[in-house]
């Protein structure tokens, strides 16, 4: 499970207090077994607490470097003797089960993406567009769009869980009806640029909004093919907005930034994800037709759940069974049992508002009951 941003903090605060307290930084992180290429890239000054937050940037990158900053905490004697130690070996225990499932999985067909319950149903075509998306460099936006309920949003577990295993960060701002060009730049600023920045954004009548839009766009743009991380920017709810919103033109602005950028430098340059962005809605640059990748979401019935709990049950047979030779008679009763009470739970409507929430509610509460047996 990856661990949140506020469990990052204390992370940081760790490697402060109990690792990076020295006048010779670079020289206390070889002696702890940190490679030298990766030490000598590392941008480390007279100052801990800048020096802990470059040490976690950089160790953010990838699973392994995680789970060597964990694993290297936890051996330090100064932490280990304090109570935070619980937590720290907590966090390794995380990153562990993560690094297992990143060298023995395929993460895009993971259908149990964290806290061993949280369910990604189904969506074949969502996990193939994003691989083929993760692999190509000439790709720069991503369009998911369907009917209202039929999971769109949560698209952004699966790519927050991809995430984790393919080195980059998303960074998510969700649209309103009332969300305006100059809160969405903000936002996305604050996600990217170092703490204390701001976006350069003038919406006033001394300058043209359009042209300040733009430049602001460039500048968070800049600030995320700059930063140590790799980000993608996903706007969600894109449908939610009012058609004469200064969104839509920030949108295209965002996605043409981004494009250029990626001309430029496409092994850093942000990519950019809209949900709830259908043919419909306002057409983005011409010049970015190449550039595309579209994925539209559609409701799980009987058939997905069925796919989904008979992946489930054959990776993690329950004790009960040897898991050599699990027996198929048994399984093939656990996942007609689990569709049954699923959709008897949620009803087969997959055309309500809200429909797939409750669905993977309801696979959820099915997965701990079947923890249970």
């Amino acid at each position: 499970m990856p661990l949140a941003e506020t469990e990052w903090d204390l992370v940081t605060l760790w490697a402060r207090e109990y690792l990076l307290d020295t006048v010779d930084p670079h020289g206390r992180l070889v002696e702890y077994g940190f490679p030298a290429d990766f030490v000598g890239a590392l941008r480390l000054t007279a100052v801990s607490t800048d020096n802990a937050r470059a040490l976690v940037r950089a160790s953010r990158r990838d699973i392994d470097r995680q789970l060597r900053l964990i694993d290297t905490l936890s051996s330090v004697d100064r932490l280990a003797v304090l109570p935070d130690i619980a937590k720290a070996r907590e966090f390794q225990g995380r990153l562990r089960e993560d690094h297992r499932a990143h060298t023995s999985q395929d993460t895009f067909r993971t259908c149990v993406l964290k806290n061993g319950t949280e369910v990604f149903i189904d969506r074949r075509e969502l996990r193939e567009t994003l691989r083929s998306f993760v692999d190509d460099p000439e790709k720069s936006v991503l369009l998911v769009d369907g009917d209202p309920g039929s999971g769109r949003s949560y698209t952004y577990n699966l790519i927050r869980h991809i995430g984790q295993h393919q080195g980059f960060r998303p960074a998510r701002v969700t649209l309103s009806r009332t969300s305006t060009a100059e809160r969405v730049i903000r936002r996305l600023a604050a996600f990217v640029a170092e703490p204390g920045t701001t976006a350069p954004f003038d919406p006033t009548g001394l300058n043209d909004p359009l042209s300040s839009t733009e430049d602001a766009v460039h500048w968070v743009v800049s600030r995320a093919t700059a930063a140590d991380d790799r980000f993608w920017l996903v706007i969600d709810e894109c449908d939610r907005l009012d058609p004469g919103s200064d969104v839509w033109d920030c949108i295209g602005q965002l996605a043409l930034a981004v494009y250029e950028h990626t001309a430029v430098n496409a092994g850093q340059a942000p990519r950019l994800v809209l949900l709830g962005y259908g043919p419909a809605l306002r057409q983005l640059p011409y010049d970015l037709r190449g550039s595309l990748c579209r994925d539209t979401a559609r409701p799980a019935g009987a058939a997905e759940l069925r796919a989904f709990f008979d992946q489930y049950f054959h990776e993690r047979p329950p004790p009960f069974l040897d898991p050599r030779q699990p027996e198929e008679s048994t399984l093939t009763a656990l996942v007609d049992t689990a569709v049954r009470e699923v959709l008897r739970a949620t009803g087969e409507d997959s055309g309500q508002e809200g429909y797939m929430r409750r669905v993977c509610t309801a696979a959820e509460g099915a997965i701990r009951v079947y923890h249970t047996l």
